[in-house]
């Protein structure tokens, strides 16, 4: 695998406002740090172990993303570094990042996630009950965790169209959300969506974070 080379072949033909988070989960610090010296500043893990051991051994400037759902017991060991969570879809998560982030005198990044797929076994928030979670007492009292976007998991299938439509549903509920909750907000900008398989989709209907693994680094070690 010329982890490098994949590195250049996505990055050269992502637009401007799109990043890539390379899903470095289950790989080595050598596979890592290959991306990194072709210029790879963001990774991807969703193990809270694997990550503050990788956040120790690797070099600082690296912004790590958690890409999964954090358990809440677990957030206390990422508070300290991590740039942004991904996987948030409760007002009990969101209180545990907060009272988190105090003790590291941080304001900690998260994504909202939709459950915008077929599958059931992806979780995620519904439209409504992100409605309920946003105007709730107990999150206008959280000063310490920032919403700066949505994030989603398209169906997993080989139907173009259905997965569109599904980064496409994802794309209306943070336009909606920008316009109801945060639209004097600069920094509610992010829509996380678009994996190794369909990322260009992604790409096309909005999204700002694609997360990329297989594509990078191969199949994934287990």
């Amino acid at each position: 695998m010329d982890i490098a080379k994949n590195i250049r072949e996505i990055t050269e033909k992502l637009p401007k406002n799109v990043r890539l988070v390379a899903v470095s989960k289950t790989k080595p610090n050598e596979d890592i740090l290959e991306a990194y010296n072709a210029g790879q500043r963001i990774f991807g893990e969703n193990k809270v172990q694997d990550l503050t051991k990788k956040y120790e051994e690797l070099p600082n400037d690296i912004e790590w993303h958690f890409i999964g759902h954090p358990q809440s017991n677990k957030v206390k060991y990422i508070a300290p570094f991590i740039s942004l969570i991904h996987g948030v879809d409760s007002v009990k998560l969101l209180k545990t990042i907060n009272k988190e982030a105090i003790k590291n005198d941080r304001v900690i990044d998260v994504l909202l996630q939709f459950h915008i797929a077929e599958e059931s076994t992806k979780f995620g928030l519904s439209p409504d009950e992100a409605d309920e979670l946003l105007t709730s007492e107990a999150f206008t009292q959280l000063k310490n965790v920032r919403i700066i976007g949505v994030m989603g998991m398209a169906t997993y299938t080989d139907d173009k169209d259905q997965v569109r439509n599904e980064f496409r549903v994802l794309k209306g509920i943070f336009n909606s959300l920008k316009n109801k909750y945060f639209s004097d907000s600069e920094f509610f900008t992010e829509i996380s969506m678009g994996m190794s398989g369909d990322y260009p989709l992604a790409i096309e209907e909005g999204s700002t974070l694609i997360r990329v693994g297989s594509k990078i680094f191969g199949a994934r070690n287990y």
